[in-house]
């Protein structure tokens, strides 16, 4: 099971690298529509949410009494619906940039390193150093899907972007 969750990280974090990589600096910093961000501030932002993940994993735990996974279908289900856009919280809105793309490739390949680091913990223990709106407690498992879910969702907004600014 753990070997499944290590190649989807791997394989989530190389579709971002690579379209990140599509990116010159002077496009990775274009505003590609009026109300989107850039490319880099996107990459931003999921650096700022996956900054938090050490936190989160390797704080305090306990028993969740109940399944592991309970709330993954749920996570995956609200992330993945592109259909519906949805506002960041103020303590991982992107900054204004200018962004170096190469800063922020080395930075999202540090903690892809950390997340894979992650999946060799007992997955199945509660995380109680934050709770997720409206999901609350989740589960290492849990919170390494929404990861995942969340780099997923914001990769398809950086290839949107490309293409917009192509």
């Amino acid at each position: 099971m753990y070997e499944a969750v290590k190649k989807e990280i791997t394989e989530t974090f190389n579709e971002l690298d690579n379209i990140l990589f599509s990116f010159s600096n002077a496009q990775l910093n274009t505003i590609p529509f009026e109300g989107s961000w850039t490319a880099g501030q996107v990459a931003d932002h999921i650096i700022r949410s996956l900054s938090g993940l050490e936190k989160i994993i390797n704080g305090p735990v306990g028993p969740a009494n109940r399944a592991a996974d309970e709330k993954v279908a749920a996570i995956r289900d609200l992330f993945l619906n592109f259909g519906i856009k949805m506002k960041s919280p103020d303590f991982i809105m992107p900054g204004a940039g200018p962004y170096e793309k190469e800063n922020q490739l080395t930075i999202i390949g540090q903690l892809k390193e950390k997340m894979l680091a992650a999946v060799g913990q007992d997955l199945d223990l509660l995380c109680i150093a934050a709770e997720f709106p409206t999901f609350g407690l989740l589960t290492r498992k849990e919170w390494l899907n929404f990861y995942l879910v969340h780099t997923e969702r914001h990769t398809q907004q950086v290839k949107n972007i490309f293409k917009a600014i192509k």
